[in-house]
């Protein structure tokens, strides 16, 4: 990869923002002398511990239901290899390109804890995969039992087995993309595959990337609804800046205040849909930075089980990634919220009586629809979103013989998380185009969107066809998504990050 260097000199130096820049291929990872002297250091101390003929889960044992079965010498060199082999039982969907490059990245953090053991080669080895750019074919669904199933499918790139993506993100072997790319497999010793499989390096890395992606998503909502706000000419009451209970409700009503400065309301109050925004996008903030905890939390934990420290290895709840899992469903939730109320929005947006603009915002009522079919695909757009509130957490279920007899379901709260942000972005879009058609419709008069709302709906119009006659919405919606996702650069960012 090309791009700057950026040199770890301490596991905390491998934090969020690391993550998320190696996650874009924005630098190449350098592992600092200091820091691999550490390691080398925390390597012969476990390997000297190793060699006490005491029972070591997955180590010198089985693992699950089979940790009673104590492994033979040759057994045990070639255990910490079948570890990958036998569990990569996965497939596609596979995550992401940048989804697979932040756990790899997230995964060498965890390595880089003294309680993992593991040897500076194995942490270089990690290293030059993500400089080279040889990313993992990781399923999105990760199964139970922590994340043995996708980090089984990230370990088994390691050692030339399993699969790796292209640049097109299609799953292709990964012995020849690792020649290509110059490197070697490099085969797991003692402990580093049982490390290798623990810990939520896979959430943690989606969990990164989930907020920061969230954080845009809020500047939209909040560029969006003042140009709705503006549209309805609202009172600004409920934007006073003395409402204000707290540092994000600070900055929400103020991005609603810039996008819609002012002029004499049309009714003495706007529709609750609008009245409650601000307050729904702090608590969406404040879930981010709950997330954004929960991951500084996992990166700073031990997660390996068994954990070497104080001259023993001890088995631990590392795997767990029931943090992690909570703090995704509440942002989850909140977005869902916020997609339920732009779709409020939107409808108040075809209502005569409440902008004076024509029926369903039509040019032609009766003729032409206007906007009445595009605030129906909101609503579906809604409606199919509240499956995903219900928390992957609840929902425990036993396997390895009842020996794993809870799970977190980690994959699956970030799968809810993606759907969560994919819908509101879908809504955001069906007001946009309504708000578009609405600025259309009142070409007597300004609207009143000023600021990043009104920077907005300049480049919403460029990416749309003239006129507002009827014509397949989708595919302006469509443009207006692509907009969203390419992230939007009329947005306020406001939320923090």
């Amino acid at each position: 990869m090309s791009g700057p260097a950026r040199t770890i000199r301490r596991p905390e130096d491998l934090g969020r923002a690391a993550i998320e820049e190696l996650a874009r291929g924005a630098s190449r990872l350098v592992l600092a002398p200091e820091l691999l002297d550490r390691l080398a250091a925390s390597r012969r101390s476990t390997l000297a511990d190793l060699d006490r003929d005491e029972p070591v889960y997955g180590v010198n044992t089985g693992m699950g239901a089979m940790s009673g079965v104590r492994l033979t010498g040759e057994a045990r060199t070639r255990q910490q290899n079948t570890l990958m082999i036998g569990r990569a039982v996965g497939s596609a969907p596979w995550l992401r390109r940048d989804e697979s490059r932040a756990l790899l990245a997230a995964r060498l953090r965890t390595l880089l804890h003294p309680a993992a053991g593991v040897s500076p080669q194995l942490c270089l080895h990690l290293a030059a995969l993500l400089n080279a750019d040889v990313v993992p074919a990781v399923p999105l669904r990760g199964g139970a039992a922590g994340e043995i199933i996708p980090l089984a499918h990230a370990g088994a790139v390691l050692i030339g087995s399993g699969q790796v993506l292209d640049r097109a993100g299609q799953p292709a072997d990964a012995a020849p993309a690792l020649a290509a790319a110059g490197l070697e497999p490099r085969r797991f010793e003692a402990k580093e595959g049982v490390a290798f499989l623990e810990g939520v390096p896979g959430l943690t890395g989606l969990a990164v990337l989930g907020a920061r992606d969230a954080r845009l998503l809020l500047d939209q909502t909040l560029t969006a609804a003042a140009a709705s706000h503006a549209v309805i000419r609202a009172s600004r009451d409920p934007l006073h800046p003395a409402l204000a209970d707290s540092p994000e409700l600070a900055a929400a009503l103020a991005a609603l205040r810039a996008g819609h400065p002012g002029g004499d309301p049309a009714a003495l109050q706007a529709p609750v849909s609008f009245r409650v925004t601000a307050p729904a996008v702090a608590v969406a903030m404040r879930a981010v930075s709950g997330l954004d905890a929960a991951a500084d939390r996992a990166l700073d934990a031990v997660t390996d089980s068994p954990a070497h420290f104080d001259g023993r290895f001890a088995g631990t709840f590392g795997f767990a990634g029931t943090d992690l899992s909570a703090a995704l469903a509440a942002l989850t939730t909140a977005l869902i919220h916020l997609a339920e109320l732009g779709a409020a929005r939107l409808h108040r947006l075809l209502d005569t009586a409440v902008t004076g603009l024509p029926r369903q915002l039509s040019d032609a009522p009766g003729l032409h629809a206007g906007m009445v079919t595009v605030h129906k695909r909101a609503v579906g757009t809604v409606h199919r979103l509240r499956r995903f509130a219900t928390p992957a957490l609840a929902g425990a279920m036993e396997t390895s013989l009842g020996q794993e007899d809870a799970q977190s379901f980690g994959f699956e709260a970030a799968e809810c998380l993606g759907e969560a942000m994919g819908g509101l972005r879908d809504v955001l879009a069906c007001e946009l185009l309504a708000v578009h058609q609405a600025r259309l419709l009142r070409d007597d008069a300004p609207d009143g969107t000023a600021g990043a709302s009104a920077a907005a709906m300049r480049e919403v119009a460029a990416v749309l066809p003239p006129g507002t006659g009827d014509r397949p919405f989708g595919r302006d919606l469509d443009r207006i998504a692509a907009l969203l996702g390419r992230g939007w650069p009329g947005a306020p960012h406001v939320t923090g990050g």
